[in-house]
C-alpha cells in the first residue's frame, strides 16, 4: 500500500508551532493576530468551512473578526466592509468565503483587499509574487501542498507534475509552484484531450476537478504521488453520507508510492496555511519577519 500523507497530523505540528509563536510575540506586540473570514449566504459547506477555521484560530490564538453577511448584500455594501478591514490595525488577514451568490463579483472584491492582509493569497500582487518568485502570501491549498510533499521529503524536482484543473484558487497557483519546484508541469483541464495519457505520465499527480471518483486506477502510473484536493459530498444506497475526493481511492492506493486521504489530507493542510499567513502578516506588519522564520 501507499504511503499515507497525513495533513491532519502535519497541520496539527504547524498549528502548535504558530501557537508558540504567538504566545511568545503577543505580549511584545500587545494584541494577538486577527483574522476576518467574510461569508455571504447560508451554503452549508461554507458556514462547515468557516466554523472550521474559526475553532483553529482560537486553537492558535488568532482573533477572529468573522462576519456572516445575507444574500442579498451588494457588491458595493461588501466593498465597503472589506475597506473597513483594511484600515482596521487589528486585522492582519481577510478572507471571503467561496462561493459567493451569483450577483457577486468574487473576482473583483477579492482585488479589494489590500495586499498584505489578502490571507488566501489569491489577490493579483501576491500571485504576480508568485510568477516572479518573490516573497509573499501564498495560495493556501497549493502552499500545504508543497508543505506536505517537503514533510515527506518528496522532491518534485525533475519529476513530471499534472495538475488537474485550472482555477485561480487551486491549479494554476499551484502548477507555479511546482513549476518553482523545478517540476515540468502539464495543467490538464475540461477540454483536454486523451486525459489517462496525461494523468499516466505523472510522477506526482494533483487533481482539483470535484467529480468523485474521476481517477481510477487505470489512469495512475505506478509508484507515483497522488495528492486528492477533491471534497465531494456523496450519499449511497442506504442514504448514509460521506466525503470523498476525485480519485478512486482503495483502488489506487495499491498502485502508488504516496497518495493523500479524503478527508485528513489536503484539507487540514490548507486551513494550516490560512493560519500562517496571518501570522506571517502579522510578523510583517511588525518587522518581525525574522521572528516568524526563527
Amino acid at each position: 500500500m501507499a504511503q499515507i500523507l497525513d495533513g491532519k497530523s502535519l497541520a496539527q505540528q504547524i498549528q502548535a508551532q504558530l501557537r508558540e509563536k504567538i504566545q511568545t510575540l503577543e505580549p511584545q506586540l500587545g494584541r494577538p493576530p486577527g483574522l476576518a473570514v467574510l461569508m455571504v449566504g447560508d451554503n452549508p459547506a461554507s458556514a462547515a468551512y468557516v466554523r472550521n477555521k474559526e475553532r483553529a484560530c482560537d486553537r492558535v490564538g488568532i482573533a477572529s473578526f468573522g462576519q456572516h453577511l445575507p444574500t442579498s448584500i451588494s457588491q458595493t455594501e461588501l466593498t465597503q466592509i472589506i475597506h473597513q478591514l483594511n484600515r482596521d490595525e487589528r486585522i492582519d488577514g481577510i478572507l471571503v468565503q467561496l462561493p459567493l451568490p451569483d450577483h457577486l463579483d468574487d473576482v473583483a472584491l477579492l482585488t479589494e483587499i489590500a495586499p498584505h492582509k489578502d490571507a488566501d493569497g489569491l489577490h493579483p500582487t501576491n500571485l504576480g509574487h508568485l510568477v516572479r518568485k518573490e516573497v509573499g502570501l501564498r495560495s493556501c491549498t497549493p502552499a500545504g501542498i508543497m508543505r506536505l510533499l517537503q514533510a515527506y521529503e518528496i522532491d518534485p524536482a525533475g519529476q513530471q507534475a499534472v495538475v488537474l484543473g485550472r482555477s485561480i484558487l487551486v491549479g494554476k497557483p499551484m502548477a507555479l509552484m511546482l513549476l518553482e519546484a523545478d517540476a515540468t508541469v502539464t495543467i490538464a483541464h475540461s477540454r483536454s484531450q486523451d486525459l489517462a495519457s496525461l494523468t499516466q505520465a505523472a510522477d506526482i499527480l494533483v487533481v482539483a476537478i470535484g467529480r468523485p471518483g474521476l481517477i481510477t486506477p487505470d489512469m495512475v502510473k505506478p509508484g507515483s504521488t497522488i495528492i486528492d484536493v477533491g471534497i465531494n459530498r456523496i450519499t449511497d444506497d442506504h442514504g448514509q453520507s460521506q466525503l470523498v475526493g476525485d480519485v478512486q481511492y482503495d483502488q489506487v492506493a495499491p498502485l502508488v508510492e504516496a497518495i493523500t486521504p479524503v478527508p485528513g489530507g489536503v484539507g487540514p493542510m490548507t486551513v494550516a496555511m490560512l493560519l500562517q499567513n496571518t501570522v506571517w502578516s502579522y510578523c510583517r506588519q511588525h518587522n518581525l519577519l525574522e521572528a516568524f522564520s526563527a
